[in-house]
């Protein structure tokens, strides 16, 4: 028997497969994929036209040049609309864009503290937390004991009341404050109704000090006089050093 060499197979390409973009918009039956009989027409100018035969509605489409589109499947009967079809698609592609873009996706900010930090060092760590909250993230807070620091977990406990307590202007307890190991753990989330609240109340106690410094202005007394008018010199006065 003879032995051929053994030959490697070839290897097979592989490409990177990319997912065509998912189509998100509602998709409606449009021209003939209506079928269904009779109607409810509503005409380009958004104008109820009643319950018509489809074809008589492709028909009235057609004239227009537009679309019968399906706006609402489950009605009795169904209703159409005579319309731009793909100008409407566009615009409703537009404004899954636009909302898109304007969402936030809310992430997790980390700040880390100590038992004993100095009350400065904690204020900036407030400030910087207050700006995220703001700005709609949540925070997550991280008291770290070290040594003999383990004896002395009120100390860390306590500040992290005091923090929530400095925040709950604008925040609320998302996750209690939990040892876990030689750590302390708590996760604040923005409270958009209390920052409202506090923002109506800054404003009313602002608009209410102005109200009250402006009426013990008025309140203080009469106006001063004005200052009584010199006195006319008359020029044939002489001088009263003068013989």
């Amino acid at each position: 028997m003879i032995l051929l060499p053994h030959r490697k197979a070839a290897p097979i390409a592989r490409g990177r497969f990319r997912p065509q973009p998912r189509d998100t918009s509602k998709r409606l039956r449009i021209n003939d994929l209506i079928r269904i009989s009779p109607i409810r027409l509503i005409d380009e100018d958004d104008n109820p036209v009643g319950v018509v035969d489809v074809e008589e509605a492709k028909r009235l489409a057609k004239e227009a040049g537009l679309d019968l589109v399906e706006v609402a499947p489950k009605g009795e009967p169904p209703v159409c609309k005579i319309m731009d079809y793909g100008k409407w698609k566009y615009a409703q592609k537009k404004k899954e864009q636009k909302a898109r873009s304007h969402a936030k996706q809310s992430e997790l900010k980390g700040m880390r503290l100590r038992p004993k930090i100095d009350i400065h060092d904690l204020g900036i760590k407030m400030g910087k937390a207050r700006e995220f909250l703001i700005d709609g993230d949540k925070v997550q807070f991280t008291m770290l004991f070290r040594g003999r620091e383990m004896a002395h977990r009120n100390l860390g406990l306590a500040a992290m009341r005091r923090i929530c307590d400095d925040l709950s202007d604008i925040a609320k307890i998302e996750s209690e404050p939990k040892m876990m190991g030689r750590r302390a753990t708590m996760v604040l989330a923005p409270d958009r109704a209390a920052a409202a609240k506090s923002a109506s109340e800054k404003k009313s106690a602002k608009s209410e000090g102005n109200a009250g410094g402006n009426a013990g202005g008025n309140a203080g007394g009469d106006k001063p006089a004005p200052p009584a008018p010199k006195a006319a010199k008359d020029p044939q006065a002489a001088p009263a050093n003068q013989a």
